[in-house]
């Protein structure tokens, strides 16, 4: 079956970005590679972005990952001038059913934090990988919208890399 992945980074003190959206701190010399993004973009072939993430992507000139199926949700009737997206207003459990029922390759939650936390509401978020980057940015966007849960994760793995990055792998109980 195919799994529903987060794969993100955060900033040391748990910010996925600033108040306004901006990843800037994101922005820093990279001399330890990829940290195992092309390997993971293989692994794929379908993205979930939340209506505020797409925005922010738009901005930065990437409205959607080449070679993807793009999925936006969004509270709010929309069209997209890209036909490489399509808006999603359906329940999180719903969508995710139908699309875990096709054949394809894993699904990368991409963001933000309110989709992070209905996905993880509703049951459907299988893996968890963080990239903690070693800075602190004070106030932002939390990695999960606050919700009333408690959710014990099952450690798969740990990573650094040269340049303080820590890359950890958890198993999502569902």
């Amino acid at each position: 079956m195919r799994k529903v992945i987060a794969y993100l980074a955060i900033s040391a003190d748990g910010f996925i970005a600033r108040r306004n959206g901006a990843v800037d701190w994101l922005d820093r010399p990279r001399t330890a590679g990829d940290y195992g993004m092309g390997k993971f973009y293989r692994s794929i072939d379908t993205v979930l972005m939340g209506r505020k993430t797409w925005a922010m992507a738009r901005r930065l000139g990437q409205p959607a990952y080449p070679g993807k199926m793009n999925y936006v949700f969004s509270r709010s009737p929309r069209r997209s001038p890209d036909p490489r997206i399509t808006f999603v207003r359906l329940s999180v459990r719903a969508f995710l059913q139908g699309l875990r029922s096709q054949p394809g390759k894993h699904i990368w939650l991409v963001g933000g934090a309110q989709l992070f936390a209905a996905v993880l509401d509703a049951g459907q978020l299988d893996e968890l990988i963080v990239h903690v980057v070693p800075c602190l940015i004070g106030k932002g966007i939390p990695l999960f919208a606050s919700r009333h849960r408690d959710v014990a994760l099952r450690l798969k793995g740990s990573r650094t890399f040269s340049d303080g990055v820590v890359r950890l792998h958890y198993a999502v109980p569902r």
